[in-house]
């Protein structure tokens, strides 16, 4: 098909039918529109006479008509913002599934906070399954946006439903879920305070802090007068009474207000090394239930000073050492069959490596060869299960540390082989070019790097002289360093990650010994908070995050959930909680 054959039923070349839309007429081949449309077929061979040659259609308007035909001729069709949907809505009732793919792909594409909701609804108007799930994971991904959003108020009480019973709804605390129920309701209180029975129960009650019930739900004016969610709320209070003076809590897979939900993403901290023994252990993190767990799938061989990305649904670990030598291999995990397999070795043996992904690619940036500081890097692509080497840094870097931000690779700090250094630099890959930014204002070596609201984070490390708590941010805009708070702990060859806008650093050396300890920092507080620590204490680890496996989540945890409720309101009397049930 091609546009010149389009042509030829413009200017009535050889047509042999007639297609009327309103006052519009569009002169048309039936073998071509019945080639792109099971219904076309059907409407010229078996529901008309062979002689007909006229067929109106009432539901479609012309400009929409003319979009179909110019796809049956050139199996291309322009898509756009304000003709999607229509033109989605009336390829599927007219069957015309090239153009129903092109459309669904536009939108799922198009998705946004602002029009998540009204595609997700849109989506079960017309058949597209992968639309209906690609905007409903999106609505549960972002949901502490959305309910930000003009649409939110459109919703059905049985769409929020939908929403609050899902277990990958990522909300960091479940005072979110409480409070868009009552913005959800507020926007049409007369109406819309009958469902507040409905919706509570999809409240995780008891996984809320008692401090958050009594200040904020309690004196909420939608609990007035209505012992039906009285009893819901004491009925969880009971239930965080047992969960915080019974060991272990009890607690079912029944009780539904005491499950966590599951985490978008999981934090793997992998490797290490620990006294005089190199480790292949790997633990995960989970932010809902705030514990670790190791899991069953160790390394494929020990490994510290390595490094871990995330692509493509597959661990990547690369380089390090085993006590007997610097490694170049790379081992991939799939998480999909949860196996190890070798995969291309880099060009050079990298030990204390940095390492990124950007656009697809592994990038692997200095180290030590056993020998000697590395300026040299390389790129991996997946596809191709190859390595190319890229133009080397301006300086030698092993223990440095790298990130992206805004299509760049920034690498700061790192050893010489002389002394830690403060310089930095960022990679372009559309120019295959390094360039110097400015110094830190501490040299750094061992320390971890991260791109964290709009910022280079430059985080702990060895100065040369001790192990460092000092933290700065780098500014792309002015090409400036600032210091932020100190970390709780000195430490240096740890594991990092951003997690839920918060910067996560576990484990390392703290000049004495390797800690287990984590801590996170939260830009919006400017200060650290601790956080749970490691089964296992490490330095030389390595950390990385992986997202969109919330089945291998539920099983790595599904004899952990009793963790959470550990730590939390120990400090409570149960005379306390009995007269606050007494008083209601």
């Amino acid at each position: 098909m091609s546009e010149s054959l389009y042509s030829k039923s413009c200017d009535n070349s050889f047509t042999d039918a007639i297609i009327k839309v309103g006052h519009a007429e569009f002169q048309i081949h039936k073998i071509i529109l019945s080639k792109c449309s099971r219904y076309f077929q059907a409407l010229f061979t078996t529901w008309s006479a062979p002689d007909k040659n006229v067929y109106e259609i009432r539901d479609l308007s012309p400009d929409v008509t003319r979009l179909i035909i110019f796809y049956a001729y050139t199996s291309t069709v322009p898509v756009t913002s304000t003709n999607a949907m229509e033109l989605l809505l009336a390829a599927d009732r007219y069957n015309v599934l090239g153009i129903v793919e092109v459309c669904c792909d536009f939108l799922m594409e198009m998705l946004s906070t602002e029009n998540c909701i009204g595609i997700w609804q849109f989506s079960d108007i017309c058949y597209c399954s992968q639309l209906q799930e690609k905007a409903f994971e999106f609505i549960l991904c972002n949901f502490d946006q959305v309910i930000s959003s003009k649409e939110f108020h459109q919703l059905s009480v049985e769409e929020l439903c939908d929403i609050f019973d899902h277990d990958e709804l990522n909300v960091k605390n479940e005072s979110i879920v409480f409070e868009a129920i009552c913005k959800w309701i507020s926007h049409n209180s007369e109406r819309r305070k009958r469902h507040f029975a409905i919706l509570l129960p999809k409240v995780r009650l008891a996984l809320l802090s008692l401090e958050y019930i009594i200040t904020n739900m309690v004196t909420s004016e939608l609990m007035n007068n209505n012992a039906e969610c009285w009893e819901m709320v004491l009925s969880s209070l009971q239930l965080k009474m047992q969960m915080a003076t019974s060991i272990p809590p009890l607690i079912t897979t029944g009780d539904t207000v005491a499950h966590p939900r599951v985490p978008k993403d999981i934090l793997l901290a992998i490797g290490g090394w620990i006294y005089e023994d190199v480790l292949d252990v790997i633990e995960a993190y989970n932010v809902r239930i705030q514990c670790w767990v190791s899991i069953p799938h160790h390394l494929n061989r020990p490994r510290a000073y390595h490094s871990s990305v995330f692509l493509n649904e597959s661990v990547y670990c690369l380089g390090g050492y085993d006590e007997q030598e610097n490694f170049s291999s790379m081992c991939r995990f799939d998480l999909n069959t949860c196996t190890w397999h070798e995969v291309a070795p880099m060009h050079y043996r990298r030990c204390y490596a940095s390492v990124t992904v950007l656009d697809g690619y592994i990038y692997a940036l200095g180290g030590y060869d056993g020998t000697s500081r590395q300026k040299s890097a390389e790129r991996y692509t997946p596809d191709t299960n190859q390595w190319s080497l890229i133009t080397p840094m301006h300086e030698k870097r092993s223990d440095a540390s790298c990130t992206t931000l805004n299509n760049k690779i920034y690498i700061c700090g790192g050893y010489d082989g002389e002394e830690s250094v403060q310089t930095g630099e960022f990679y372009d890959p559309e120019t295959n070019q390094w360039t110097m930014i400015a110094s830190m204002g501490t040299q750094r070596s061992g320390h971890g790097v991260v791109a964290y609201v709009g910022h280079i984070y430059a985080v702990g490390g060895f100065d040369g002289r001790e192990h460092l708590k000092s933290a700065e941010a780098y500014n792309p805009q002015t090409d400036s360093w600032n210091p932020v708070p100190n970390m709780l702990t000195a430490r240096s060859n740890f594991g990092y990650e951003v997690i839920e806008n918060r910067v996560f650093v576990v484990g390392g050396f703290s000049g004495f010994r390797s800690i287990c300890s984590a801590e996170c920092y939260d830009a919006d507080a400017k200060r650290w908070f601790e956080v749970e620590e490691m089964e296992t204490p490490r330095f030389g680890l390595s950390c990385c995050l992986i997202s969109g496996f919330p089945d291998l989540t539920r099983n790595l945890y599904r004899f952990y959930f009793h963790l959470l409720h550990k730590k939390e309101d120990k400090h409570i009397s149960q005379t306390y909680w009995l007269t606050l049930m007494l008083d209601y």
